[in-house]
C-alpha cells in the first residue's frame, strides 16, 4: 500500500487536479459506487465525509479524494490534515468530486479502505459473546442502524445471511457512522447452521414472536447470547425460528402488531447491555 499511495500528491506538492469526468479513476470511483459486485470484486468498499475517512483504519486505506474545498476544511481539523500529509491524496474538482459521490452534498473527501475479514470463530469467542442474527434485512439503514446501535450495546458479532443487503451499501455504510471499521460481521450461505455452531458453543439464541413465553426483560442475557432478527416485511423463516432456545416478547400498545427491525434490535441488545453492567 505504501508504494501505492507515493503516487498520491498534493497541490502543495505541484500534483495535478483531477478536472475530467472522463479520468479513469474518476470513472472506477463511480462504478464502484452503483455496483456491488465491482466492490466486492476489488476488495474494497468507500467511505465518505470527514468523519468516516478520519475513523478509517490508516493500514485499510487504498485512497483518498479530496476537492479543494474540502482541502481548506481540513486544515482546521488536525486529525484530517495530519491523515492527507501522511497518507497523501488526489485532489478533485469539486463538479467531478460530484459524480464520484453517493450523496447530494457531498463534504468533498472520500476514501477507498479495503474490507476487513473476520471469521466464525473470532466472533463465538470470548466469555459472553452477544450476537444479532439478521436473515434476509433488505434496507440498508436497517443494516447500518443495527451495527451502530449494536457498538453502543456492546455487541461483539453480526452475522447475516446471504439474503441481506450489502453491508458495504453506500447507504449502510453511512448509517453506521465508523461502526463499520469496529464491529465484526459475515455473511454465511447457512444461517442455520450458523445458530447450530452456537447453540454448541453454549450460546442462546432467543427469537422475538408474538406468542413468546414472557417479555423481553424476563430473560437473563448474562451469558453468550444471540438474537434472530427477521425480513422486514416477513420476518424469520419458520425454519430458523424452531432453533430458538425462547421465543421473547416485546410489549405493544394501541393496535401495532410489530416494530422495525433496527428498533427491535436495539431494544433487545441494550436490555443485555442493562442486565450486564448491573
Amino acid at each position: 500500500m505504501a508504494a501505492f499511495m507515493r503516487g498520491f500528491c498534493s497541490a502543495e506538492q505541484g500534483g495535478h487536479m483531477i478536472t475530467s469526468h472522463s479520468n479513469p479513476k474518476v470513472k472506477q470511483v463511480a462504478q464502484w459506487q452503483a455496483n456491488a459486485r465491482e466492490r466486492r470484486g476489488a476488495g474494497i468498499f468507500l467511505s465518505e465525509g470527514f468523519k468516516m475517512c478520519e475513523e478509517a483504519p490508516e493500514q485499510s486505506i487504498r485512497e483518498i479524494y479530496v476537492t479543494p474545498q474540502a482541502l481548506e476544511k481540513a486544515k482546521e481539523q488536525p486529525l484530517i490534515r495530519e491523515r492527507l500529509e501522511q497518507l497523501g491524496y488526489e485532489l478533485v474538482d469539486g463538479q467531478v468530486f460530484q459524480r464520484m459521490s453517493d450523496t447530494q452534498t457531498p463534504q468533498g473527501i472520500l476514501c477507498v479502505v479495503e474490507r476487513p475479514e473476520y471469521s466464525m470463530e473470532q466472533l463465538l469467542s470470548g466469555p459472553a459473546p452477544l450476537l444479532a442474527v439478521l436473515e434476509d434485512l433488505r434496507d440498508p439503514g436497517n443494516l447500518g442502524t443495527i451495527l451502530r446501535t449494536g457498538e453502543g450495546a456492546g455487541v461483539t458479532g453480526i452475522v447475516m445471511s446471504q439474503g441481506t443487503v450489502d453491508i458495504y451499501n453506500p447507504k449502510t455504510i453511512r448509517a453506521t457512522m465508523g461502526s463499520i471499521y469496529r464491529v465484526p460481521f459475515l455473511y454465511t450461505e447457512n444461517l442455520c447452521q450458523a445458530v447450530e455452531q452456537m447453540r454448541e458453543k453454549g450460546i442462546r439464541v432467543y427469537a422475538a414472536h408474538l406468542a413468546g413465553e414472557k417479555e423481553y426483560d424476563g430473560f437473563c442475557f448474562r451469558k453468550g447470547t444471540a438474537f434472530l432478527i427477521g425480513n422486514e416485511g416477513r420476518g424469520r423463516s419458520g425454519e430458523l425460528a424452531d432453533r430458538a432456545d425462547g421465543l421473547l416478547r416485546i410489549p405493544m400498545e394501541g393496535q401495532v402488531e410489530s416494530l422495525n427491525a433496527a428498533v427491535s434490535a436495539a431494544l433487545l441488545l441494550y436490555e443485555v447491555h442493562r442486565q450486564r453492567k448491573k
